[in-house]
C-alpha cells in the first residue's frame, strides 16, 4: 500500500499541509468542498506519478485566508504553490469544487497543465440540470447525496461526531460559503473555456446529486476535443465508489 508522506509549506504568509507519494511526471490533484473521506483513491496514482494532495485554504489540515474570496485567488495560490515546489508543468486532476478551480487555473495557465481530468466538476450553471444547492442543505442530508452505496463513506462518518470532526466541517462550509454564497457559478468560465487545449477528460458518476452527469453535455459544448466518461452506480463521489474511474483517469493521463 502506497504511503503518502505530509509535508508543511508556507505560500504567502500561509501554511499548507500536502501529501506526497510516488515519482515521475507530477500528478496535482484539487479536492471538492469536503474532505472528510479522505485520498485513498490516489494511491493508486502514485504507482506511476508524483501525486500532490495539498488541502486548499480553508480546508483540512492547511490554514485559512480569509482574503481569499473567489476562485481566482485559489488560482494564483496554485501558481505561487507550483512556483515554490520548482514544478513548471502537472497533470491536473480537479473533483467537483476543485474541478471548477482546476478549469479556471488552466484557462489561465495551459502552458503548465501537460493534461487536464475534470471529475464531476463544479463552475457552470446548467439551467435544466442545475447544481444542487448544498448550502441550503442540512448537514444530515449531505452525505445521503454524495454515493450511490452508503456504505462507501459510512466509515469516514462517525456515529457520534465530536467536536473536532463538527468544527472541521463549520470551518470547511465557512470557506465554501465565502466562495460561492454570492457567486454559485462562475459566470465568466463558459467563455473561456474555449481555451482548453490541452487533452482534457470528463468524469462523472451517472447517479451524481451534486452535480448532475447531464452537465457532461454543457461541458462538451464548450471544451474543444474533450471526452466524457459516466460510470454507472457511482454517485458524485466516483473516485471513491468505482476503481475503474480511478484507473481511467490513469490511463487518459498515460
Amino acid at each position: 500500500m502506497v504511503s503518502f508522506q505530509r509535508e508543511v509549506h508556507t505560500v504567502n504568509g500561509n501554511k499548507i499541509v500536502m501529501y506526497t507519494a510516488g515519482q515521475g511526471q507530477p500528478l496535482l490533484f484539487l479536492h471538492g468542498a469536503g474532505t472528510f473521506h479522505g485520498f485513498e483513491f490516489a494511491g493508486k496514482w502514485a504507482e506511476n506519478y508524483r501525486v500532490l494532495l495539498p488541502y486548499h485554504p480553508g480546508f483540512g489540515e492547511s490554514e485559512d485566508d480569509p482574503t481569499m474570496l473567489d476562485m481566482h485567488d485559489y488560482v494564483m495560490h496554485y501558481v505561487d504553490l507550483l512556483d515554490a515546489l520548482g514544478i513548471e508543468k502537472v497533470n491536473l486532476v480537479g473533483f467537483s469544487l476543485g474541478g471548477g478551480l482546476a478549469a479556471r487555473f488552466a484557462t489561465e495557465h495551459g502552458h503548465r497543465v501537460i493534461k487536464l481530468a475534470l471529475v464531476g466538476p463544479a463552475g457552470l450553471r446548467d439551467k435544466e440540470h442545475p447544481t444542487t444547492d448544498v448550502m441550503a442543505l442540512p448537514p444530515e442530508q449531505l452525505p445521503g447525496l454524495l454515493v450511490s452505496n452508503f456504505d462507501v463513506i459510512k466509515r469516514h462518518l462517525p456515529e457520534k461526531p465530536d467536536l473536532d470532526f463538527m468544527a472541521a466541517r463549520y470551518r470547511e462550509a465557512t470557506t465554501v460559503a465565502r466562495l460561492l454564497w454570492e457567486r454559485p457559478w462562475d459566470r465568466k468560465l463558459p467563455r473561456q473555456l474555449h481555451r482548453l487545449k490541452m487533452p482534457t477528460l470528463l468524469l462523472w458518476g451517472e447517479e451524481d446529486k451534486i452535480t448532475p452527469a447531464q452537465q457532461a453535455k454543457l461541458w462538451k459544448t464548450l471544451v474543444p476535443n474533450a471526452d466524457v466518461q459516466i460510470f454507472q452506480g457511482a454517485g458524485h463521489l466516483v473516485l471513491d465508489e468505482k476503481p475503474e474511474a480511478v484507473i481511467a483517469i490513469e490511463r487518459f493521463l498515460g
